[in-house]
């Protein structure tokens, strides 16, 4: 029996795997890149592999070829790879060999590689310094995955494996209308705090920006923070911030001409307000020391009670399991309004799928590289993933039963407040690498007031209007 307020697993589960998505889903985790959504332009061919009549073995991978598997060993870490999906991948083919490759280093290790033609078979493509999907596309590295959202799945081969995925998974794998991404998790993005300390404290959670303010204020007298972010590695959980508060002012409206690359889109006067109440709560409430940490040791911080609100995703709460003391309990809560008119209402959220994994065209088994995708995809695949690294995947029901951690029942929570009212991705960071590396760099600059908000504003709309005239760059459109 439920207490008024309380949800149930299966309740959970059934409302992250298919009601979050209608307003918009999509986008990349800490690790991760986010990329879909239909475009224009062309691209170079994509290795495509036919079904055979094998269900068991539907792309017929040869069981004796070795396969390489790369993973971002981030916040999920590489266990879930190592220790469950390759040994199922060995199990459907004994005596075959995996290589295994864990790093945090993705671009790094691969360009010189890829450049040389020594593709791995599967990539985690993940974290600060992931590959450029749509580059990679663009070159033909990137193996179709229509055939694996077409084939049996492995619990049911009555099912395709499209029928028993989120439909934001098919949304979000496309690079130019083809399929050549599996985003494998759901995340939920916003501020995320420590539930216990307001409940000792008496706080509640501010849905005004007044209010917001006012408990700066507040925990400014006991030496707490009011927020934080990492500005040495991790800065674009602040970029996301401000662009998900900027939708939430303007509407989704406002990352969708971002994203098109709408003549000054940038310059959006929800825009501005995003970056303007940020850059203050930063210079009236904030720590310049924190532009010096990176994700892990800001995180620290917030665990030592240091600070109040982290703008992060759902995974935080399995990246510091390890470190979080007894008295720590993660909880999301939405932004604050920020004006009195904002398009979206207050309890708006950013939900979305995220972690993407590639199979590499020109591997040497793109065949295995499909098969392990789909065992991925297995419920048990997607179960075990949960219980490792508590966070939930795109595989419907796979995870009904498990007991799930607090932050993400609070999350599930928030999302189901969140009704219709969801935040969109903003998908330039999967299309344009460029521009959004441009803005981890600008956002510094600017939350550190070493310029405006009206020049941080400016400055990406001039970058943006350097990739929309740069006709070496493939471009993409999307309408929600």
């Amino acid at each position: 029996m439920t207490h008024p307020g309380e949800i149930t697993r299966r309740q959970l589960i059934r409302r992250i795997g298919l009601t979050a998505f209608v307003a918009g889903p999509g986008a990349g985790l800490l690790s991760g890149c986010a990329t879909g959504g239909a475009g224009g332009g062309s691209a170079a061919p994509t290795t495509s592999i036919a079904a055979s009549a094998d269900a068991k073995n539907p792309f017929g991978a040869d069981a004796k070829k070795p396969l390489e598997v790369v993973i971002f060993s981030g916040g999920y870490g590489d266990s879930y790879a190592r220790d469950l999906h390759e040994e199922l991948y060995k199990k459907a083919f004994p005596g075959v060999s995996i290589k295994h490759n864990a790093t945090q280093q993705i671009g790094t290790q691969l360009r010189p590689r890829i450049i040389g033609g020594d593709v791995p078979d599967v990539l985690n493509n993940s974290g600060p310094d992931s590959l450029d999907l749509a580059a990679l596309a663009a070159e033909g590295h990137l193996a179709d995955l229509a055939p694996l959202f077409d084939a049996p799945s492995v619990d049911d081969p009555a099912k395709k494996v499209r029928d028993t995925v989120t439909p934001a998974v098919l949304v979000n794998a496309k690079i130019n209308d083809r399929d050549l991404v599996l985003n494998y998790t759901v995340s939920h993005r916003a501020l995320w705090y420590n539930a216990k300390l307001f409940a000792s404290k008496g706080w509640t959670l501010p849905k005004t920006w007044a209010e917001f303010t006012a408990l700066g204020d507040t925990a400014k007298a006991e030496g707490i923070l009011l927020f934080a972010y990492p500005g040495q590695k991790g800065p674009y959980y602040q970029l996301w911030n401000v662009l998900y508060t900027a939708a939430k002012i303007g509407g989704n409206q406002v990352l969708i001409d971002i994203d098109n690359l709408v003549d000054n889109a940038w310059n959006a006067e929800a825009m501005k307000q995003a970056v303007t109440a940020w850059a203050d709560v930063q210079a009236k409430y904030g720590d310049e020391a924190y532009f010096g940490l990176d994700h892990t040791q800001t995180q620290v911080k917030q665990l030592q009670n240091e600070l109040l609100f982290y703008p992060v995703g759902s995974w935080i709460e399995n990246e510091m399991a390890k470190d979080k003391p007894a008295d720590f309990e993660y909880a999301i809560a939405p932004i604050p309004d920020v004006t009195a008119a904002d398009q979206m209402p207050y309890g708006a959220i950013q939900v979305g799928v995220g972690e993407n994994f590639v199979v590499g065209a020109k591997g040497k088994n793109p065949r295995g590289g499909l098969e392990y995708l789909r065992i991925m995809l297995s419920k048990e695949g997607a179960r075990g993933f949960t219980e490792k690294t508590k966070n939930v995947t795109v595989v419907n029901g796979a995870a009904e039963g498990l007991d799930l951690p607090a932050g993400l029942m609070s999350a599930a929570r928030a999302q189901d407040a969140a009704g219709q009212n969801i935040i969109t991705d903003a998908r330039f960071e999967g299309w344009y690498k460029e521009l959004f590396d441009y803005g981890t760099e600008q956002i510094n600059v600017v939350m550190a007031g070493r310029i405006t908000p009206e020049r941080f504003c400016a400055n990406m709309q001039q970058k943006a209007d350097d990739v929309k005239q740069d006709d070496a760059v493939t471009k993409q459109t999307r309408s929600q």
